[in-house]
């Protein structure tokens, strides 16, 4: 990965009298990442993402966007793409025709040819001359989205774009952000779908309160963290005893999950409580066909910081 930052802000705090929403936030994006920006409701997401477009006057921080100055947000926002809330486009228009107006508005007068191109990356090849009003809540989602592509931007923010849709709506969104990172393109994406961030970001910022928790690779959030230790025995016959022999050598053994047995290994090394496990079951007779970590999700690793955090 490159160690070229899209964003490199510190101190970022916004203020509204005596409530600090946003609280001295510091915030790195490499550059090509899709970055998952996740927090409760509240959390300062939405404000933290208004302050580097721009449209809300930070109250303390310095930092870069694109290389150039926070404080100049006129010398970076031609490069920058953005979906905050749902666009106003006119339901009178077709999809293309409401793309050329948002061109024409913003200053793109090279994007004509352009338009069909980014229909089709957002998944809306055939429908760019059906009027808007016509457009599902996924389409015109998809269609705020090729807006933000206008500029062929470096940097892309969305937030909630999968807000509101159904199941097939959100497996379709979370393909289309996945692929928007291509040609070294910057994604900042907020949503309170963890699995589906799960899914497409290599990298999180997950914060509360307007502070901090943890920024950095999703691989590093969630890999070798473990509360639990999934083990199952080759022979079903020899569950009851593989349960009475982990007890017996003093292990935890907190409930099932599917035909394993959990082990609570809160508080030790995953690796050493795997061999002692390994260890019993074998001095016992005991052949062994699971014996591994239970997979920690984005879910239990964000509500375990949250809990654990400033709440």
């Amino acid at each position: 990965m490159t160690t070229t930052n899209a964003v490199s802000v510190t101190g970022l705090t916004k203020r509204y009298g005596d409530r600090t929403v946003v609280d001295h936030l510091d915030l790195e994006l490499p550059a090509g990442v899709i970055a998952g920006f996740v927090g409760p409701n509240g959390a300062g997401k939405t404000t933290t993402m208004a302050m580097l477009l721009g449209l809300v006057r930070r109250s303390g921080g310095t930092g870069t966007v694109l290389g150039r100055p926070i404080d100049d947000p006129a010398a970076y926002l031609p490069r920058v793409g953005a979906l905050i809330e749902s666009p106003a486009f006119y339901p009178s228009l077709s999809g293309a025709e409401n793309l050329r107006v948002f061109a024409t508005v913003a200053g793109h007068d090279d994007v004509a040819g352009r338009i069909d191109t980014l229909l089709d990356i957002v998944g809306l090849t055939g429908r760019g001359d059906d009027r808007y009003r016509s457009y599902s809540l996924g389409m015109k989602q998809r269609l705020g989205i090729a807006a933000a592509l206008l500029g062929e931007p470096d940097l892309l923010i969305l937030d909630e774009p999968a807000n509101g849709l159904d199941p097939q709506g959100v497996r379709e969104m979370r393909a289309l952000v996945g692929s928007l990172s291509a040609r070294g393109r910057t994604v900042l994406v907020s949503s309170h779908d963890l699995s589906e961030l799960e899914q497409v970001c290599d990298w999180l910022v997950l914060i509360d309160t307007g502070r901090s928790l943890y920024q950095g690779p999703t691989g590093a959030l969630l890999g070798g963290v473990s509360d639990g230790l999934a083990v199952a025995p080759q022979h079903d016959g020899d569950r009851v005893r593989l349960h009475d022999v982990l007890v017996a050598d003093g292990h935890d053994v907190t409930g099932r999950d599917g035909d394993n047995l959990v082990i609570d290994v809160s508080g030790s090394r995953v690796d050493d409580v795997a061999a002692r496990v390994n260890r019993a079951a074998f001095d016992a007779g005991i052949v062994l066909v699971e014996l591994s970590p239970l997979r920690t999700s984005l879910e239990d690793r964000y509500l375990a910081l949250v809990n654990g955090g400033s709440r």
